[in-house]
């Protein structure tokens, strides 16, 4: 960061204050970031020319001040740089450090620190031990296991290998290591490495479903009746490099933009996306994906598939879908009449929610859904999150079997479409189904 003098402070400050320009028309003038000069005003203000001075000498300040600053700053709404003035602080990163170190060490952190270098060893043992003829070079070896960074195991190794050149005694003593606790990681040691069921299991389960994070690796080991804690499933992921890397497409921006109201039909839904009745609420959304043919000229060609499915937001099962190579009326049908058969067991009056797609809006299509005294709901216009389930089962599919993958026909994406829906309903587990898939959710609220 620049450093700029007293003068140079207060002589922007006085032109910004004399009304010769903006922040920014000041900034681009003398290539200073707009930032610092706002700062520089408020401090000019409360403080007047010795608040722009830079001290030489290290001000420091009590654990109590400090504090009660900090306490100020998270009670209120106020900036920094405003808890900062108020406080006859006119550096606002002080506040902003001290308000970091309470957060991540509570309020020991904010007490004063020791001065100096930390002893690695007693003084006196040291002196005996430097007294000693001994090569002064593996004495620093000794003292390079001392940093407290480094845990037991790694401490433990350290010391089987200095044994040979200094007593075990003196070396323990060095490093503060307790002798139980060596000789625990030494019988460890000496003992043949054991294959891990566990990750024999969680490689199985990988297999299976090649998307699952620690998270769903853990609750799948509970599923089948393995107690081990999510922490240590993590740690195994890490071991074996299994971590997921399927979610890091990134996808198009979301546009906030509402358009004007749609009138068509009234969202009655109003993202109220759960239900403890199976079939009661019913979500639909169209979505595209490409596959790639041969044109007769030799290169690749894009051709669009197009994927229909209705949702069961009870337990996010998709109950019937269709795909078709055009957004065709007749495959919206079809599935809607696969969906309100599906359902029909409803004790209560159904709704049925989509977007203002023009599928959604035909007569046949809001028709059907009267003679079958199904509500029609949809989602205000071009407001995504009105339906933000169905959208978020889009990206979830795409994830994990469209982006970064390339495919050559139709049949061969409408294949993998159609395996992923059976795997969704069936096997994937959720969290918010309390680890079940779609399918042994709704089983079990049968049975229940």
């Amino acid at each position: 960061m620049a450093k700029y003098s007293t003068e140079c402070k207060l002589k922007v400050v006085q032109e910004y204050l004399a009304g010769k320009g903006s922040y920014e028309a000041l900034s681009k003038q003398h290539k200073i970031a707009s930032r610092p000069i706002k700062t520089w005003v408020k401090v000019y203000e409360a403080f007047g020319s010795k608040g722009l001075e830079r001290s030489r000498a290290q001000q420091t300040y009590t654990f109590e001040f400090k504090c009660s600053a900090v306490e100020c700053y998270l009670s209120t709404e106020a900036s920094y740089q405003e808890v900062a003035i108020a406080l006859g602080l006119n550096n606002p990163t002080l506040l902003a450090r001290w308000t970091k170190e309470y957060r991540l060490g509570g309020v020991d952190a904010l007490r004063p620190k020791p001065k100096g270098r930390a002893p690695t060893m007693p003084k006196q043992r040291k002196e005996r031990l430097q007294d000693t003829p001994q090569d002064e070079c593996l004495f620093k070896r000794i003292e390079e296991v001392a940093p407290a960074r480094r845990n037991a195991e790694q401490k433990a190794r350290i010391v089987c290998s200095l044994r040979g050149e200094f007593q075990l005694k003196d070396i323990l003593a060095v490093i503060h290591f307790p002798k139980a606790t060596y000789m625990y990681w030494q019988k460890k040691f000496a003992q043949p490495e054991v294959p891990d069921e566990r990750e024999q299991i969680i490689l199985a389960i990988r297999e299976e479903h090649k998307d699952y994070g620690y998270r769903r690796l853990w609750a799948q080991m509970r599923n089948l009746g393995y107690k081990i804690n999510r922490k240590t499933v993590q740690r195994i992921v890490q071991k074996l490099g299994l971590q997921v890397h399927s979610f890091t497409h990134r996808t198009r921006k979301y546009n906030s933009y509402r358009g004007s109201v749609g009138t068509v039909v009234d969202n009655l839904l109003n993202r109220r996306f759960k239900t403890s009745i199976p079939h009661q609420k019913i979500t639909t959304d169209t979505s595209e994906f490409k596959y790639w043919l041969q044109g007769d000229d030799g290169k690749p060609v894009a051709h669009k598939l197009y994927f229909d499915p209705y949702m069961d937001l009870f337990n996010a099962e998709i109950v019937s879908f269709h795909i078709g190579q055009t957004p065709s009326a007749v495959g919206i049908q079809a599935a809607l009449e696969e969906a309100i058969r599906v359902t029909s067991d409803c004790p209560y009056r159904r709704t049925f929610h989509s977007d203002q797609g023009w599928a959604y809006q035909m007569k046949s299509y809001t028709k059907r859904l009267k003679e079958e005294r199904i509500f029609q709901s949809m989602s205000r216009k071009g407001n995504c999150l009105d339906n933000s389930v169905m959208e978020n089962f889009f990206g979830l599919l795409k994830q994990e079997i469209y982006y970064g993958r390339v495919y050559h026909s139709y049949e061969e994406l409408k294949t993998a479409i159609e395996e992923y829906i059976v795997y969704y309903n069936e096997h994937r587990i959720k969290k918010a189904l309390g680890w079940l898939s779609p399918v042994q959710y709704r089983r079990k609220h049968l049975v229940a």
